[in-house]
């Protein structure tokens, strides 16, 4: 019959690379048997002993582990900071160019808007774990490895600048405003000749009523470029209580006139109400929700506005860098 101790040993053993194992057997042994004799001399029986003296030993795997100098865990404290500095540079700089390259050729390939979205939101994914999966991959192996990867030395040069919290807030704020403001007049342009749908005759179905270029399109896209101007002032300068009236006026420029051309039908093109089968059962819930949504928006774009004017009263402008 084995005994614990014997289990523990082959348990242990196993784990150490041959060569060292009948070295690590005996040491281990001659290790237990200690640790029992010390137990016995205090009085304990000879099994609670033995239970005693592994309980403090721990999990062989770990003892195991220590004895051969290998890490449990994926990525030790050695190489942990400069794993982490180099694949947060690697997200920043290669997901991005990866979408905006996909995107790219989706466009100039007249891939429809569907597959355009779908393609760059996949091959995104896919380049961002394979950039963490290979690069963990090479800073595990080199925590396993015998001949110690260099490691930049630290000094103190290394350390950041301290942030301005506030600015870099409203840096994100800006970077989000354009992006999106971008995208929109982008998409409004787009959709005159997109190909959502297309008609009995394979042409493209704009979204918006092309008697509307006359005028309301322009004005709307003119808003958006004042809207991104009002944002980088908002960067340079922060929030005051006169940029949240200007944002009230922005708001009411865009909102009043927008609601007013759905509302009475002439915003979206015939076609493509014809299109999308409207009116569609229970069509005015629907009209009555998103009227408010759109409201509701620009509701609290104008109170969130004011808020920051509030919580920015008394501090100086934001210099310009």
């Amino acid at each position: 019959m084995t005994t614990l101790a014997d289990r523990y040993v082959w348990a242990a053993a196993r784990s150490v690379p041959e060569a060292q194992r009948p070295e690590f057997e005996r040491e281990l042994r001659e290790r237990i048997g200690d640790a029992i004799d010390g137990h016995i001399a205090r009085g304990a029986a000879r099994t609670d002993a033995e239970h005693a003296a592994l309980t403090e030993l721990g999990d062989p795997w770990q003892l195991a582990a220590r004895y051969v100098d290998r890490p449990l865990q994926l990525i030790g404290p050695r190489y942990f900071p400069t794993w982490w500095r180099l694949l947060k540079m690697l997200l920043v700089i290669v997901v991005p160019i990866s979408a905006v390259g996909v995107l790219l050729g989706q466009v100039l390939s007249n891939a429809p808007i569907g597959d355009m979205i779908a393609e760059t939101i996949s091959i995104t994914l896919s380049v961002a774990v394979h950039l963490a999966f290979w690069t963990t991959l090479v800073f595990a192996i080199a925590e396993r490895s015998a001949t110690a990867m260099p490691v930049a030395t630290w000094t103190p040069e290394q350390l950041p600048q301290i942030r301005d919290d506030a600015r870099a807030g409203l840096l994100g704020d800006l970077i989000a405003s354009v992006v999106f403001l971008a995208i929109f007049a982008g998409a409004i342009v787009w959709q005159q000749t997109g190909a959502i749908f297309r008609d009995g005759e394979r042409l493209p179905i704009p979204v918006l009523d092309p008697s509307l270029w006359s005028f309301w399109i322009p004005y709307f896209l003119v808003l958006l470029a004042l809207e991104v101007v009002f944002a980088v002032v908002i960067y340079l300068r922060g929030w005051t209580w006169t940029m949240a009236g200007l944002n009230v006026l922005l708001n009411v420029a865009f909102t009043v006139p927008a609601v007013w051309l759905f509302l009475t039908g002439r915003l979206f093109a015939p076609e493509f109400l014809d299109a999308i089968a409207w009116p569609w059962p229970g069509g005015d819930a629907v009209v009555t929700i998103l009227t408010f949504i759109f409201i509701g928006v620009a509701v609290w774009d104008v109170i969130d506005g004011f808020r920051k004017a509030w919580a920015n009263r008394g501090t100086p402008a934001v210099a310009a860098a």
